[in-house]
């Protein structure tokens, strides 16, 4: 059986690029005709560091057609030939009739698509423990024992990736990501009056929905309840519901319900309310600083070209590349 290997990334693919690949399919969109009666169909295509459209130009044999469309299925493995174009100011890529094959395992690599943490799992996690054992309000640890202590959680909080490729996607990606925010708020204590262990306990927390909202197959996606509820509901249904079997002051518990309903810092960011005292505000702020420059390094890492700049829509500026 041959074994196809990717290439490129899709974020280094530009226009007329001529291309001979492997993608994951996230979704197609049903055959459709075109004016001069020949049948198409359009795929969202995906790999670790980006996604974009791929359009099947086939034939007028509608059946011909129809069939290699029926044989996709979401997270199957595509091999694909064809030029990237650029359409209505976006990047897609053209399969013209017969170029477009569904691969079948052990014709691929995972690895290939599914982008891991440098870091070591296994390190971060008995970092974090420490962390949680380091916290001396009784109430506090125990609400993190009982999530931490969870078998079950804690191998979804190792192994779940922060986002889908725009900052810490790749798994272990939420372990990785949450370290950072811990890390940056024991620095930022040093400086102020604040209540560590909240504050610890707060960034320790702020993103457990999700496990809830992510979930890796051939790809990292967004679950169904993800995408109807977000991590922030997802994860203030989780710790509401650990809460209400714990021995834990009603206003210990509106605190930490408070940080991860806030921790997105803006209303325009998707939170019901904005930080109200200094802790959930540095966790906030730790982690929309983490994702950022998680964010810009990678972007930077893997630009791909010999420029001393290259643009960024994301930030909105040329990023400085060396």
């Amino acid at each position: 059986m041959a074994m196809y290997k990717k290439t490129r990334n899709i974020n280094e693919l530009r226009a007329n690029d001529q291309v001979k690949d492997i993608f994951v399919v996230r979704f197609a969109k049903p055959v459709e005709k075109t004016k001069n009666n020949t049948f198409y169909f359009s795929l969202k295509i995906q790999d670790g560091f980006g996604d974009m459209m791929l359009k099947y130009w086939g034939n007028e044999n509608e059946d011909s057609v129809k069939k290699l469309y029926e044989s996709i299925k979401p997270d199957s493995i595509i091999f694909a030939e064809g030029t990237v174009k650029n359409f209505n100011n976006a990047l897609e890529l053209s399969i013209n009739n017969g170029n477009l094959k569904v691969l079948q395992k052990g014709e691929y690599d995972l690895s290939d698509f599914i982008r891991k943490s440098e870091k070591n799992t296994e390190e971060m996690f008995v970092e974090l423990k420490k962390i949680i054992a380091s916290i001396k309000n009784p109430e506090l640890k125990m609400v993190l024992n009982s999530f931490f202590e969870d078998k079950a959680f804690a191998e979804k909080f190792k192994t779940s990736p922060a986002a889908m490729y725009k900052h810490h996607g790749w798994v272990s990606g939420l372990l990785e990501h949450t370290l950072s925010v811990v890390n940056i708020c024991k620095d930022i204590a040093k400086y102020h009056k604040l209540d560590q262990d909240l504050l610890l306990t707060g960034a320790i927390l702020h993103d457990i929905g999700k496990i809830e909202e992510f979930e890796t197959t051939s790809l990292i996606k967004v679950t169904d309840k993800g995408n109807l509820l977000g991590h922030i509901t997802l994860g203030v249904q989780m710790l509401s519901k650990k809460l209400g079997s714990l021995d834990v002051s009603e206003l210990t518990k509106n605190k930490l319900l408070h940080i991860l309903i806030s921790h997105h810092g803006s209303l325009e960011f998707g939170c019901p309310k904005l930080p109200s005292f200094p802790e959930a505000f540095i966790i906030a702020k730790a982690d929309e600083l983490d994702a950022l420059a998680m964010q810009m390094i990678d972007y930077k890492e893997n630009a791909k070209t010999e420029d001393n700049f290259l643009y960024s829509k994301d930030f909105k500026t040329n990023i400085y590349l060396k």
